[in-house]
C-alpha cells in the first residue's frame, strides 16, 4: 500500500493508500478521515485473550480497526499527542516499541507483548514492550520529532528511557541509573538504557513524563471553601 506522513514533525498526518482488496489496521481513535469507499471494522486482533494481552500489559486498545477498501481509497491517521510518525518495515527484523507507539500496519504484522525486565524500561510507561513481527508495513507515533541513531557491530549508545520509542531486535539493553544517588535525586537525571548494535533505534525528541512533572505545578490550585 503507498503511503505519504504530512506536517512533520510535531503534528503529523499519515495518508493510506488503498487499492481495491487492501487493508490496514490501526488504532483505535486514530481515524482523522477516509474515502467513502472504505468501510471499518472493529475486531480484537487475536481473540479475546490476544486483546486483553496487549490492553492490559502492553497499553495499547483492546480493539484494533481493520480499514477495508471496496474501492481505492484512503484514510487519514494521526496520533493523540503532537508529535511525529514513522515508517518501519518489520519484514525480517522484528522491533521492540514502548506501550502506545504503534498507530497502524499491515494486517499481516503480529502485534504481541513482552516482558521488559524487572525494572521499568521506560521509566512509567510499564514493563511490558509491543514486539511487532510478520512481513509488512508498521508506523509508529511519538511526542515530539523521531531521531534514528544506527549502531555498528559492537557499539553503545545510551537514552534516557523517556525518550525511546522503538528499536530493533537485534540491539542488546539494559536499563541502569545514570550517575549515583545524588545525581538521580537532583540532576534531573533518572534511569536510562545502555543499548549495543548492531541495529537501530527509534528516539523521541521530548519525554511525556518531563511534560507532565513540568505541567502539574502550574495547574491551578482547588480553593479551599470554608464556607
Amino acid at each position: 500500500m503507498q503511503h505519504e506522513i504530512l506536517y512533520q514533525p510535531s503534528y503529523s498526518l499519515l495518508v493510506v493508500r488503498l487499492a481495491a482488496g487492501e487493508e490496514v489496521v490501526a488504532e483505535t481513535g486514530a481515524m482523522v478521515s477516509m474515502s467513502g469507499g472504505v468501510e471499518v471494522r472493529t475486531n480484537t486482533r487475536g481473540g479475546l485473550l490476544g486483546g486483553l494481552k496487549r490492553a492490559v500489559l502492553g497499553g495499547e486498545s483492546f480493539f484494533l480497526n481493520t480499514f477495508y477498501a471496496s474501492a481505492p481509497g484512503e484514510v487519514t491517521l494521526a496520533p493523540p499527542l503532537s508529535g511525529d510518525v514513522v515508517h518501519l518495515r518489520v519484514e525480517g527484523r522484528p522491533v521492540f516499541a514502548q506501550s502506545s507507539a504503534f498507530l497502524a500496519g499491515d494486517p499481516s504484522v503480529q502485534i504481541d507483548t513482552r516482558w521488559g525486565g524487572a525494572r521499568s524500561f521506560f521509566g512509567g510507561e510499564g514493563l511490558f514492550l509491543l514486539r511487532l513481527t510478520g512481513a509488512g508495513d508498521v508506523w509508529v507515533s511519538s511526542y515530539g520529532a523521531i531521531h534514528e541513531k544506527e549502531l555498528g557491530p559492537g557499539e553503545r549508545y545510551v537514552v534516557d528511557t523517556g525518550h525511546i520509542v522503538a528499536f530493533e531486535e537485534s540491539i542488546q539493553y539494559h536499563v541502569r541509573r545514570i550517575g549515583g544517588l545524588k545525581t538521580t535525586l537532583f540532576g534531573g537525571e533518572g534511569l536510562v538504557s545502555e543499548f549495543s548494535g548492531p541495529g537501530s533505534i527509534w528516539l523521541q525528541t521530548r519525554s511525556p513524563g518531563a511534560f507532565l512533572e513540568w505541567l502539574v505545578p502550574h495547574l491551578p490550585k482547588p480553593s479551599s471553601n470554608n464556607g
